[in-house]
């Protein structure tokens, strides 16, 4: 089978956000996505192909502020299983939305390399210690590409949290070291980085290039998926 895939870190909130099910974005994405594909009669050569890794967001956030709220004190390990599976549910959803399409399992594991003539392989968290960009990482070593691009609800890398500060700027280019003294090297369940400090760490090891950028922004996803210019942040 060919490797010329796109991996794509799909977060978790684009897919069920905290506000209910987007069906307007879900399909414009969906369209967007089998578009690159190309028709069923192309040659591989002439379609993309593409392994969509499906984050948690605010399902996992949901569960674990429902857990902690239970018990008071619970592990960091219980509160990433939930995350974990909660990446499981929105990336079956997501296999489903693609149909026949797609590969007919979710991938769990990022370290194995799956044969299929599916264009598309959906993706999910793996492991606690770590978010979904880390496997989207892992993946990219897998399957032997070099770039990975990250669709969430934010639109750049700011200098400093754009909830919190109005004047954060946003950053168009950072160099991975730079990223990296932003970000710290500590995850912890339910963070929110735009690319987990533990999966830069991975980046950077194997000099990958991570596209950031608003998944709503559906003219900017498919310019990074076509390497033209988009509106977001590169990390190299």
């Amino acid at each position: 089978m060919p490797n010329n895939y796109t991996i794509i870190s799909l977060g978790g909130s684009l897919v069920a956000p905290k506000t209910g099910f987007d069906i307007s974005f879900l399909k414009k994405f969906r369209k967007l996505i089998l578009d690159e594909v190309g028709p069923s009669s192309a040659k591989a050569s002439e379609g993309k192909r593409f392994i969509l890794i499906v984050g948690g967001g605010a399902t996992a956030r949901a569960y674990q502020e429902g857990l902690r709220g239970t018990l008071g004190r619970v592990t960091d390990e219980q509160l990433d299983w939930l995350g974990v599976h909660a990446t499981v549910l929105n990336a079956q959803f997501v296999r489903a939305l693609f149909g026949a399409h797609a590969h007919d399992e979710v991938q769990m594991n990022p370290t194995k390399k799956i044969k299929t003539s599916a264009p598309i392989i959906v993706g999910s968290g793996w492991k606690p210690g770590w978010s979904s960009d880390y496997d989207a990482a892992l993946a990219a070593k897998t399957y032997g590409t070099r770039e990975v691009i990250n669709i969430s609800n934010i639109d750049y890398v700011y200098d400093k949290d754009p909830t919190k500060f109005r004047n954060a700027k946003p950053i168009g280019e950072l160099s991975w070291p730079a990223y990296r003294a932003m970000v710290g090297d500590t995850w912890y369940p339910g963070s929110n980085a735009p690319f987990d400090p533990i999966a830069a760490r991975e980046a950077a090891k194997n000099r990958l290039t991570v596209k950031i950028l608003n998944g709503r922004d559906l003219k900017s996803v498919r310019a990074a998926i076509r390497d033209a210019a988009f509106r977001g942040t590169t990390i190299a």
